[in-house]
């Protein structure tokens, strides 16, 4: 039985970001034109966030900028035990995920790009209320994670730019939960895991004007292997179980998936833009989790687990109107498969199968300076039961995030 809970714990650390990235509380939010627009920008260069949503269409950037953006997550889950029927809340904090982009050239209309980003992917931190009937598979997660990528985009004919970035992958991560173990006054013993992690990957993509009302676009960002080295686990049980919960290190290694996405712009006229991308996002490569404990007891061995994460599906589109000479809106929205099989579905970020909707709008104060803002909203139930801790109930999630940035051209 310790055996169990543990590994479930050091599962819960590594799987956390992969559950984030795809649904759960997915942190898609990389720019906030594009957020407005249901979070598509394939084929339609907005911003200095296209760094993240296609570098070839950072080639047809005409001015120097910098972007820095932030969207607050305000999420809340309700689960209801099956068994019992009673319900437990998180008591989550607000989620800051950020964005910083800029765009670089050597001089006006020159065909070579340069791009330099920074933005948060995965980031969010997940709290039960006191004595919540999981609390021995979590009781608190806190997560942080930024991706540095540097990119070139070059424009090798008027109607057609390419463009690739090199991405640095860092985190931290800190878990926490309760063990069912009680000292002599009637404490439950704690746990509490943290580490950091360092991965690297590349962004590449392709940008087409077929004519001059429709843009196609491709993009490619790589599998990314996430290593958890050197993580610390420290356990408060009775001094006489301290044996089979020693205090320690462990390692761990698995791969954030690769997503294909392809994407078409589409502008009317002048005024209207819409926007519609398609993603494929390679889980299917998390098939076995597998960690590796510094010190091993008859309670904690090295373990190898299937996990059998399947390939899907994401689609997501948007429009935007230019209302005035200093005034855009936009309205969008999308859906997402969830990538995890039943069993599998956790405390941590309750996933399932998702809808959305977005809006957002663009100021621009003068030639030089603009502030752009979006809205996120979304609201998702799952019903499961997961293989390790028994856990069998139901998961209704709300999330709502509002974004604003900043914007500085010359």
């Amino acid at each position: 039985m310790k055996q169990i809970y543990k590994f479930y714990f050091i599962f819960t650390l590594i799987v956390i970001p992969l559950k984030t990235y795809s649904q759960g509380f997915q942190v898609n939010f990389q720019g906030q034109k594009q957020q407005g627009m249901g979070c598509a920008g394939t084929a339609l260069f907005q911003d200095g966030a296209s760094i993240f949503f296609n570098p070839g269409s950072v080639a047809f950037s005409n001015e120097n900028s910098i972007n820095i953006a932030s969207t607050p997550i305000f999420a809340n889950v309700l689960y209801v035990d099956s068994a019992t029927g009673e319900g437990y809340r998180t008591n989550n904090p607000v989620g800051t995920p950020f964005s910083a982009y800029g765009l670089f050239q050597a001089r006006e209309y020159a065909k070579l790009k340069f791009g330099l980003a920074a933005y948060t992917p995965f980031g969010s931190t997940v709290q039960w209320e006191d004595a919540w009937i999981g609390r021995f598979a979590l009781t608190r997660l806190e997560l942080k994670a930024i991706f540095i990528q540097s990119t070139l985009s070059y424009r090798i004919a008027d109607v057609i730019g390419i463009g690739a970035g090199f991405i640095v992958s860092t985190g931290n991560v800190n878990l926490q939960k309760d063990i069912p173990v009680q000292d002599s006054l009637g404490n439950f013993g704690r746990a509490e895991l943290a580490g950091k992690a360092l991965g690297f990957g590349f962004n590449a993509g392709v940008h087409y004007d077929l004519n001059k009302k429709l843009s196609v676009g491709i993009t490619y960002r790589s599998q990314i292997n996430m290593s958890l080295n050197d993580g610390e686990a420290n356990f408060t049980v009775p001094s006489s179980l301290d044996p089979n919960f020693p205090d320690g290190k462990f390692t761990g290694a698995l791969p954030l998936p690769s997503v294909t996405t392809l994407g078409w712009a589409y502008k009317p006229n002048e005024k209207w833009k819409l926007v519609l991308d398609i993603n494929h996002v390679g889980w299917k490569a998390y098939d076995t989790l597998a960690f590796d404990y510094e010190q091993n007891t008859t309670s904690l061995l090295d373990t190898k687990s299937p996990r059998n994460y399947k390939n899907i599906f994401a689609f997501r589109g948007g429009m935007q109107h230019q209302l005035g000479a200093n005034l855009d809106l936009r309205l969008g929205g999308g859906f997402g498969f969830s990538p995890v099989p039943e069993g599998s579905v956790t405390p941590e970020t309750p996933d399932a199968n998702r809808a959305y909707v977005t809006g957002g709008l663009t100021y621009r104060f003068s030639k030089n300076f603009s502030m752009d803002a979006s809205v996120y909203y979304t609201q998702l139930e799952r019903t499961a039961k997961n293989a390790e801790t028994n856990l069998f109930g139901t998961y209704r999630t709300k999330a709502i995030a509002p974004g604003f940035s900043l914007i500085y051209k010359w």
